[in-house]
This record gives C-alpha cells, sequence and structure tokens, in this order.
C-alpha cells in the first residue's frame, strides 16, 4: 500500500525564530519519496514556514485520512501560549505574544491522528523550544498521541542572537540520501550518534507505538473538534467582545504560580530577580522538607536553567552536577532518567564553557560523573576525556 509523507517545516520570521526550520527541506526533498516513507510507493505533501493554523490543520486531516503508512517530518519551534500554557508549533507570524492566536496547538497533531490504526503512524520531530516551553518541559512531557510512534529530540534555546539549525532532521534525511531507510529506531539511534556532544542536554523524544486494547478492539475516545484560531482586536486580545461573558468559576482565590513570575523575569531579561526567587523558594523547600528532598532537587533544576537562559553555562553545569550528585547520594540508580537527565545536562551546558579554567574544573568532575552514569548514548565518557585532553594541550 503506498505510504504518505508530511514535511512540516514552520518557525517565525523576524526577532522571534530560534531556529531555521525550512533549511532542512531541501534536504528531505533531495531523499526519494519511498525512502522517506519506507514503502514500495509514497506522495508527499510539504509545508514550509505556513502562516495560517488553519492552513496546517486542514493539511493535517487530509493526510490523517489516507489509508496507507504515515510519517511526518516535523522541524520547527515549541511556545506556550500565555493564557492556558499549552505548546504550540510556532508558525512564520508567531510571537511570544501571540502564541495563541498564530500557532498550530501541538493538541491538534496529536488530536488529528487519534483515529488512524495503532502502528500506522510515525512522527520525527525536531524541535527548539523557547524559553518558557523548555521550563515547562520539566514538569510535562510533549504527547504526540499513544498510538502514533514518536522519535527526535526537543533542543533547549540557542544562544542569544543565534538562529539554530534542525540538525537532528539534516542528519536523519543524510542518513536516507544513501537510498535505505534502516528501521525507524535504527534511524533515530544513528542520527543520535552523529549529532555530538552539542545534544547530551536534549530532551530525547523515543515512544513507539503502545495501543491499549479493549474486548471488541481499542477503546474509543470522544469526538474532538479543534479549536479555531481566535481574530485579534487592535489591542491583541480575542475579537467579539460583545458576546455574553461566561461566568467566571467561584472558588478562593489562587496564588500566583512562582514559576510564571519567574518566566515573566526571564521574559523581561531580568536573570538576577528571576534566580532570587527560585533560590527563596529552593531554601523554603530545604527547611520544610529536607535538603535532598523532590521538591528542593526541583528548585535546584529550575536555577541551572535559569542560569543557562543567563548564559552562564558554568554555573548551570555545576547546579546539574550538584543534582545528579545529591540524586545518588539518596540512593537513585544511576540509570534513572532524573539522573541520566542531570548529567546530560550538566554534559550539555560544560560544552558551552568558554573559561579554560573553569571547563577543566567543571570537566573533572563531569568525568568522575560520567563514569558511574554513561546515560543511554554511547561514548559520553569519552567525550568528555577527550575534550579534556584536548583543554590540557592547549595554552591559555
Amino acid at each position: 500500500m503506498p505510504g504518505t509523507v508530511l514535511l512540516l517545516a514552520a518557525s517565525p520570521v523576524g526577532k522571534s525564530r530560534l531556529v531555521d526550520a525550512a533549511s532542512v527541506l531541501p534536504v528531505l526533498a533531495a531523499v526519494p519519496p519511498a525512502v522517506l516513507s519506507g514503502t514500495d510507493t509514497a506522495n508527499v505533501v510539504e509545508l514550509a514556514d505556513p502562516l495560517e493554523p488553519q492552513a496546517v490543520l486542514t493539511r493535517l486531516r487530509a493526510v490523517a485520512a489516507t489509508p496507507g503508512p504515515l510519517t511526518v517530518f516535523i522541524a520547527g519551534q515549541l511556545a506556550l501560549d500565555r493564557r492556558q500554557h499549552l505548546p504550540h508549533l510556532a508558525l512564520a507570524r508567531t510571537t511570544p505574544a501571540s502564541v495563541r492566536y498564530t500557532a498550530l496547538p501541538w493538541q491538534w497533531i496529536r488530536e488529528e491522528f487519534r483515529l488512524r490504526s495503532p502502528g500506522s503512524t510515525t512522527l520525527l520531530v525536531d524541535l527548539h523550544a523557547d524559553a518558557e516551553a523548555w521550563g515547562w518541559l520539566r514538569t510535562h512531557a510533549l504527547d504526540s498521541g499513544r498510538n502514533n510512534a514518536v522519535f527526535g529530540r526537543i533542543a533547549p534555546p540557542p544562544s542569544r542572537r543565534t538562529v539554530a539549525v534542525p540538525a537532528y532532521m539534516k542528519t536523519i534525511a543524510t542518513i536516507l540520501r544513501s537510498g535505505w531507510r534502516p528501521p525507524v529506531e535504527q534511524l533515530h539511534q544513528q542520527a543520535f550518534g552523529r549529532l555530538g556532544p552539542d545534544a547530551y542536554g536534549d530532551v530525547v523524544l523515543t515512544v513507539p507505538p503502545a495501543p491499549v486494547a479493549v474486548p471488541g478492539g481499542f477503546a474509543p475516545r470522544p469526538a474532538y473538534r479543534p479549536e479555531r484560531p481566535r481574530p485579534q482586536t487592535p489591542d491583541g486580545g480575542p475579537a467579539g467582545a460583545g458576546r455574553a461573558p461566561q461566568a467566571p468559576a467561584v472558588g478562593p482565590p489562587q496564588p500566583q504560580d512562582p514559576h510564571v513570575q519567574i518566566t515573566a523575569a526571564v521574559q523581561a531579561g531580568r536573570h538576577q530577580d528571576a534566580d532570587a526567587l527560585a533560590l527563596a523558594h529552593e531554601q523554603a523547600a530545604a527547611r520544610a522538607h529536607g535538603v535532598a528532598s523532590e521538591q528542593v532537587l526541583h528548585w535546584s533544576e529550575v536555577r541551572a536553567d535559569l542560569a543557562m537562559f543567563a548564559r552562564d553555562s558554568a554555573r548551570s553545569c555545576r547546579i546539574w552536577l550538584t543534582v545528579a550528585e545529591t540524586r545518588l547520594t539518596a540512593g537513585q540508580s544511576p540509570d534513572a532518567p532524573t539522573v541520566e537527565k542531570a548529567v546530560d545536562r550538566a554534559h550539555h551546558q560544560w560544552g558551552q564553557v568558554r573559561d579554560k579554567t573553569q571547563a577543566q574544573e567543571l570537566g573533572a568532575l563531569l568525568a568522575q560523573l560520567r563514569a558511574r552514569v554513561p546515560g543511554r548514548r554511547p561514548g559520553a565518557l569519552e567525550n568528555v576525556q577527550k575534550q579534556l585532553r584536548e583543554l590540557q594541550a592547549t595554552p591559555f
């Protein structure tokens, strides 16, 4: 049966752009459609920097209705809307203030594919998260549907005034240009094996399809209607102010989430204020729950990310190393996801340290940790040792 391929590359224009997503399309387009799909023949649909969420939704519905295997390649930028704090794929007109109106809700991708046969849909994803979305990923998973195979990565925001490239997706395309497509799990592993140390801090997506069976078939789900993008009024809010307002839910006032305050401080460039607020919560958690509690470690991880947003890679690396050591000392296994994440993030931040003295000091600590926590990707310890040797051989 013929397959279908959707190539979707989207990122904002202007200052909001974190990644040049469309740069991967010529490389993918050079791969024969049958190789992209892994079938004998395939039809390819391409979307390059689309403007409207509704236009993308129309294409999603069209490919979701095809009967054969469906492979979706998505390169782009992940952002949160400021009202509901839900993940969206940023489109060409998206700005931080207009995510809710101009970006594609990620749940639309999940819901449009939910009725497809289990195992017939594969998503290969290469996303760069903005600062708010990266913080959201600390406590949430990007849900792409339980019946879909999902492989790829979500990278942290690139350095200031830097536009990243979808390196994972370009590596996928380069492998496929050989003319042979390995099984998708193997393809994913090969791509990550070629990315190098810069990808150690990425969120890795490896979700094979896992359909949930019930007697007589698969559990049905309620019908879903995606919300249309709201038109905007000149003040940036949704149009339709003349409609009868909805009655607000009755209940006691909720205290403001400190994460929202921290995010606002980061977006305003007040990095010291953001760290001070996170530190205050970290110290309060230590008094209430103990210095090795999950509550304290959560705020330590927040502060590590805040240091990254402030471009203080050395401090971010040091905090991640401390988190990993604390978890190991508390008895967590070296292959526990939380431990591996801390060491991987430390490794990634260490690679951004430009001061040689700090790099040598942190590298020695990282090498000791890597000997105990090698992580899921082969060669991590060897990578640290190699870079340490290069540092020692380089004059100040």
